[in-house]
């Protein structure tokens, strides 16, 4: 590593980490005026706000916000060394545009890694303290309020309920249905079904279990069953930012699960899996984007340059959230989704590296 790539390094890095502290400490703070008044009226400790939610909300907004922190940085750092005529001088002794963008590539990369890792294992890990902190204190209630639950619980077995109160964790009308093909082999039906939680098993009172053998029906009735099935009360508690609170082996094991049990509101857990692969690649494009608007030394000073990568940079966030939102209606697939900002800044990227002067 040349010394020119020390001294560029040095530069981004430094005003990346104090731009993520800067902004992050903004929202902190507009969190806590919001969150106040919750607070007075839920009564957490002191030390559950400071470690439980704020502590381990930290590395989340951190991460959030690194897409708009490397591009402000990028910006700053470069428009910078412009208005010093620094980039002037350094091309002017020979090194190419390309050869520049080493150290800003070793920066973001660097970064990119570190992003993957946290999102990947260490900051779910810190979301489920600070989620949990929210459903107890934030949140109201919950219930769960679906009707008519259909669940495949096995590759032929199928379970069904009218209802389900997850605070006493009972369901109502329940049946379990064994189908081979288009056969119906064996239904069971019971008025309610209640978990054990001593047993660890589900309680079946006053069942009916009929059987059919081609054109015959053998039917069974008891007053009480223990049986375990592929089935938990935590699959009818709350699933606020359960997607945040998942590793990434995790969450793709939540998937497949749910895939098996053909559930149909698998999009926003796909979302959070692709945009984990995306995010990495983004901040790298961002921080190309970001030196090759920058590079030329403003009349005006570095103000609109930097206000134009303030810009940039929240635009992408805008792709963000839109692109995710079509997803989760079902309009396009998660999976293009994820990457449509990524693609998109990519090819104005392409545009700028191409035909804007340096």
């Amino acid at each position: 590593m040349k010394l020119l790539d020390k001294y560029i390094l040095k530069k981004f890095l430094t005003t990346y980490v104090f731009a993520v502290l800067i902004l992050v400490a903004v929202i902190l703070v507009i969190d806590f005026t919001e969150k106040n008044d919750d607070f007075i009226k839920t009564n957490p400790s002191v030390g559950e706000i400071i470690f439980d939610y704020y502590f381990n909300l930290i590395p989340f907004y951190a991460n959030m916000l690194s897409p708009i922190t490397v591009f402000i940085a990028t910006v700053f750092v470069t428009a910078k060394l412009a208005s010093h005529t620094e980039i002037v001088a350094i091309l002017s002794s020979g090194v190419s545009f390309r050869r520049l963008l080493v150290p800003y590539l070793m920066g973001s990369a660097l970064i990119a890694g570190i992003i993957f890792v946290l999102i990947g294992w260490v900051i779910p890990n810190a979301n489920k303290e600070s989620v949990a902190f929210q459903i107890k204190y934030i949140k109201s209630p919950f219930t769960y309020d679906s009707r008519n639950i259909h669940i495949k619980i096995a590759p032929e077995t199928y379970v069904y309920m009218e209802s389900y109160n997850n605070t006493a964790n009972i369901g109502y009308n329940f049946a379990i249905e064994n189908i081979e093909g288009t056969r119906l082999k064996q239904k069971l039906t019971s008025n309610s079904i209640s978990w054990n939680a001593e047993a660890e098993k589900w309680r079946i009172d006053n069942y009916t279990i009929r059987t059919f053998d081609g054109e015959e029906e053998t039917i069974f009735k008891g007053t009480s069953l223990d049986t375990t099935l592929n089935m938990w009360p935590k699959d009818f508690e709350s699933t606020y930012k359960l997607e945040q609170t998942m590793t990434l082996p995790q969450l793709s094991n939540y998937i497949n699960e749910k895939r098996a049990r053909g559930a149909d509101d698998i999009e926003v857990y796909l979302i959070e899996k692709y945009e984990r692969f995306s995010y990495p690649f983004a901040i790298i494009i961002l921080t190309v984007i970001g030196v090759i608007m920058s590079a030329r030394k403003a009349r005006g000073g570095v103000g609109f340059q930097i206000a134009l990568g303030f810009f940039l940079a929240f635009v992408f966030i805008i792709f963000v959230i839109t692109s995710r939102s079509l997803a989760q209606v079902g309009d396009i697939a998660p999976q293009i989704a994820a990457w449509i900002p990524t693609v998109i800044f990519s090819g104005i990227g392409l545009l700028l590296y191409r035909y804007v002067p340096r």
